[in-house]
């Protein structure tokens, strides 16, 4: 027998269906500016105001619905459909809710009543000209009483923005509207800024002193997890042995580490600032957008990895040798920590890419607080290894095995060489929105394949201690065949018939009554392709796909592909990975940058009910 919210849901679902008009008097959208103009630099925030008659609520948005029993209610949504090019905007900023009973659920409802103000967060470009910035935007809501609810109503509302020069001044309007709004703060109705580590989710208001300090403590726990990405591992033993040579002269060992450490806060605060005073320059790893870079990035990477590894006794220039990281040095370990921090941008680590997005639309000195407290949480593992010298103590400083760890850390360095290049080439010969060459994967795995050799090889070479060949030789091994098959799956097309992202496939597959899954990577995010082959590969997500009424659509930006970057910052977010789910009617059911199977199965599934249904049913328990 279908249980009784069950049955209140469908009921509210034909009522909704059956009734002849929405009480358009019933709810009134309008828009306000809260100055009389804006300079290039400013952040100014269009208030969109949102006026509901006694006894009528609206509901929250998507990440603030509540479930209950079996109904959930149709969300709110504002969407951006054109801006000016100058203008960079933020993800919407809602209110929170609060709770009231209804008769169609069974628990408390999250609703707004009365006067509720969102708020859209807009950048000005430091090269917009005066005169006029165009919004075209529109917001989507169900009003309801507290026995029904009514066909959900879109409005479409333009607002035009007056900008004048630098340093005209500008004068206050409506600032009743604005006290909810925190130029420094960041989503106050959901929480602030929203994190999400699949399936985890928390949010940081930042509008008070105490927030935005628990935000840098996040940033930073995030930029100490990127040295656990596969970007800057094979480089940490190699500044793990420079400490451990130096580990008997306790000063020389905390100059050494102390040098390595401001060259990694030194390159964010260098990102940070980029990201802060040049228009268009808005993510960590935007710099991996320029093929030259990334193959530059490529070049100095193998030169460092001949020049430190001894392993091959080739005569090249003297130039060469010159990247070699110097560990005894100064100016040695600060430029390992430079290529270190580099290293680390292709990736995004949990936390720190929500941070760094936030950060971005921020005034600057916030920018670069958040982006100087990710490089200080990249940093202080090296910090913490050169105050406590027992952590490296264990690491052999001369002699055979030392030299081996290098020339296999070596291998693994030109692996990453190789990739790099291999990237960089692939982005200047791409057209969007084809996808980029993969063959440069066979050169990354053959270096990888070698390390792999020369560990069991040195290792049976320098030792006869039986556990050590065990360990070694099977770690060596497992990295040969590690590198062998991962040569044939990296470049293989993969299960999934990938559709490429233009605007025209996208909406033609809405149109088609789709639920669209859009995942956005690149060929120099190693975590997207963790992601794509651990989550979206598996067999549940491949099956369901496949299906016909499902569209799988891939925004590749590893070239010149404005069109996917575009797309990007169209979800509010500036990072990669990143993948959101559409229900058929375009409404953004899921999005996140490290998610699990389930999520994806229960995002899709609800998007159908969604399309199915006209309203918005629960999230149906993934079993």
């Amino acid at each position: 027998m279908m249980q009784r919210s069950g049955l209140i849901a469908l009921l509210v679902a034909i009522v909704a269906a059956a009734a002849p008009a929405h009480p358009q008097d019933k709810v009134r959208v309008s828009t306000a500016w809260p100055v009389d103009g804006a300079r290039p630099g400013d952040l100014v925030a269009l208030a969109i105001v949102v006026d509901i008659d006694d006894e009528f609520h609206i509901n929250p948005d998507p990440a603030q619905v509540v479930v209950v029993g079996d109904f959930e209610p149709y969300p709110t949504d504002v969407r951006i459909l054109e801006a000016a090019s100058g203008l960079t905007l933020e993800a919407v900023r809602f209110p929170k809710p609060h709770p009231i009973k209804a008769d169609y659920a069974d628990g408390d409802l999250m609703v707004y009543e009365g006067r509720t103000v969102f708020y859209l967060p807009v950048k000005v470009g430091d090269e917009v000209p005066p005169g006029p910035q165009r919004l075209k935007l529109e917001v989507e809501y169900q009003a309801c009483d507290a026995y029904t609810c009514f066909i959900p109503r879109t409005v479409e509302l333009e607002a035009s923005l007056p900008i004048v020069d630098a340093g005209q001044s500008v004068n206050s309007l409506n600032s009743g509207l604005f006290e909810g709004f925190s130029a420094t703060g960041a989503d106050a109705g959901a929480g602030g800024v929203r994190f999400d580590l699949f399936g985890w989710t928390f949010s940081i208001d930042t509008s008070s002193g105490g927030g935005l300090i628990l935000l840098l403590i996040v940033a930073a726990f995030g930029g100490g997890l990127l040295n656990l990405t596969p970007c800057v591992l094979p480089v940490i033993p190699i500044k793990i042995i420079g400490l451990a040579q130096a580990s008997e002269n306790r000063t020389r060992r905390l100059v050494l580490g102390g040098s390595m450490s401001l060259g990694v806060v030194a390159f964010w605060l260098a990102l940070g600032t980029m990201i802060a005073g040049i228009s268009g320059f808005t993510a960590t790893n935007q710099l991996f957008q320029y093929p030259v870079f990334t193959i530059l990035v490529g070049i100095v990477i193998a030169a460092m990895a001949v020049g430190m590894c001894g392993l091959f006794y080739i005569r090249l220039p003297q130039a060469v040798y010159r990247f070699n990281p110097g560990q005894d040095s100064l100016g040695g370990s600060f430029g390992f920590g430079i290529m270190t921090a580099v290293l680390s941008t292709p990736c995004t680590a949990p936390f720190m890419g929500a941070a760094a997005a936030w950060a971005a639309t921020q005034y600057p000195a916030t920018t670069l607080l958040t982006f100087a407290s990710i490089g200080a949480g990249m940093a202080a593992p090296y910090m913490a290894l050169s105050i406590f010298p027992a952590l490296v103590e264990r690491m052999p400083r001369t002699g055979p095995a030392s030299e081996l760890i290098k020339q296999v850390m070596g291998l693994l360095m030109l692996a990453a060489a190789a990739y790099f290049v291999g990237v960089g080439v692939s982005a200047l010969v791409v057209t969007p929105p084809d996808p980029p060459g993969r063959e440069y994967w066979w050169a990354v795995m053959a270096f990888g394949a070698a390390a792999g050799f020369w560990l069991v090889y040195g290792t049976f070479r320098i030792t006869a201690r039986t556990g050590r060949r065990a360990v070694f030789g099977l770690l060596g091994a497992a990295l040969f065949v590690f590198s062998a098959s991962g040569a044939v799956r990296f470049t293989d097309k993969g299960p999934i018939d990938w559709i490429y992202y233009t605007p025209a496939r996208f909406q033609e597959a809405l149109a088609e009554g789709q639920v669209v899954v859009v995942d956005f990577t690149a060929e120099w995010c190693l975590n997207c392709k963790v992601l794509e082959h651990n989550v979206l590969q598996s067999q549940e997500v491949v099956t369901l796909l496949a299906a016909p009424d499902v569209a799988a659509v891939k925004v590749d930006i590893t070239g010149n592909n404005p069109v996917g970057k575009a797309k990007l910052r169209d979800t509010g977010r500036l990072t990669i990975p990143l993948l959101v789910i559409y229900a058929p009617d375009g409404r953004e059911v899921f999005k996140s940058d490290f998610y699990t199977v389930e999520q994806v199965l229960a995002a899709v599934r609800q998007a159908r009910r969604m399309h199915a249904s006209g309203l918005a049913p629960s999230v149906e328990e993934v079993e």
